[in-house]
């Protein structure tokens, strides 16, 4: 994760206000100092990787909006099944709240939480959190004019970042949200140090509600991720774009094809970038040169798949005792709610 150095640039809009961490663009200095690291580390490493995260620039979070709505990829529409039947009871449980989603995107399925804390006469604030300020700020507007009485604080930045940056809540609750099991996309030592920051973010009686993809036959799992319109492979490349144009790269897309398969003995699907020709790409802004074979390729993406009453037991060993749980009827997706 990226360390916070730059200072904090706050635009406020009553009741609305969007305050970056970190610089979509940041500087020359700044890349230097405390940026981009991890991609060097990773594309020297064998195989060769990219953090996920590099996904998400504007145009890769449009791209995975447009993911969320393809026939194939069952878990949006799941998740928001389970959200749509028991958001209510999820409100009454946790109360007036404020809620901080991580990874919020264009907090579609947030709407149905936002509703339910509403239709109970609870009062209640939003903190989204993206590493794209255009998604953020483009759904934060759109959210102050469905909500009125909302006050919503954007964080622009990394999960770590915003955890960091949380001042405390004037409510009796804090609800951290993070759906879409995008748990699924951290190796399990991250996900590890990433529970550790959920639980200095939280208060005690504070609660977590997470939603986590389950295990589950590959001829589901994999057209998922390899949709027939190409839009999941238009999103994989893009990273390289976002690269491009972030650190001074050459990155030639048409030299690598979208790749994803499920390996079963892990439960994850592996998302690649496979390369067809041997070439050199250049980071100008990392002052970086790396050396691609023929038929190497470029992890960018797991996606692990869970183990329900595993996942329970994982997050009671880390302070954060089961309230409820939900699935689907196909048992296909969860949804958890943890209290520390």
């Amino acid at each position: 994760m990226i360390p916070v150095t730059a200072p904090l640039n706050v635009l406020k809009a009553n009741p609305l206000e969007i305050v970056r961490i970190a610089s979509d663009r940041p500087s020359a200095a700044e890349i230097t100092s405390n940026h981009g690291e991890d991609i060097v580390w990773g594309l020297t490493q064998n195989p060769k990787s990219i953090p996920p995260k590099y996904f998400y620039d504007d145009r890769g979070s449009d791209l995975f909006e447009q993911i969320c709505e393809l026939p194939e990829y069952y878990p949006t529409r799941t998740e928001a099944a389970i959200l749509a039947q028991y958001a209510g009871e999820i409100a009454q449980i946790t109360g007036p709240s404020e809620l901080v989603e991580l990874g919020s995107g264009s907090s579609s399925k947030t709407r149905l939480l936002l509703d339910a804390y509403q239709g109970l006469g609870h009062p209640s604030m939003y903190v989204p959190i993206d590493v794209s300020g255009g998604i953020l700020e483009a759904s934060a507007k759109q959210l102050a004019q469905e909500y009125p009485g909302l006050h919503i604080r954007g964080l622009v930045g990394t999960y770590e970042q915003a955890l960091l940056h949380l001042p405390p809540t004037k409510f009796a609750s804090r609800v951290i949200i993070f759906l879409g099991s995008s748990l699924g996309n951290f190796p399990p030592e991250e996900c590890d140090r990433f529970f550790e920051e959920i639980h200095i973010a939280l208060r005690e009686e504070d609660y977590f509600l997470l939603g986590v993809d389950l295990q589950k036959p590959h001829h589901i799992l994999e057209p998922a991720y390899n949709d027939a319109q190409g839009v999941t492979a238009e999103f994989n490349l893009n990273m390289l774009s976002h690269l491009n144009w972030r650190f001074g790269g050459n990155f030639n897309l048409n030299l690598f094809s979208h790749e994803a398969i499920y390996n079963q003995e892990a439960s994850q699907i592996e998302m690649y970038l496979n390369c067809h020709k041997s070439h050199q790409v250049r980071l100008e802004k990392l002052d970086f040169t790396v050396q691609f074979s023929a038929g190497e390729s470029i992890l960018t993406e797991i996606s692990r798949k869970f183990d329900f009453a595993h996942k329970q037991e994982y997050l009671k060993d880390r302070g954060l005792k089961l309230v409820k749980a939900w699935t689907d009827p196909k048992e296909w997706f969860g949804l958890l709610l943890c209290q520390k």
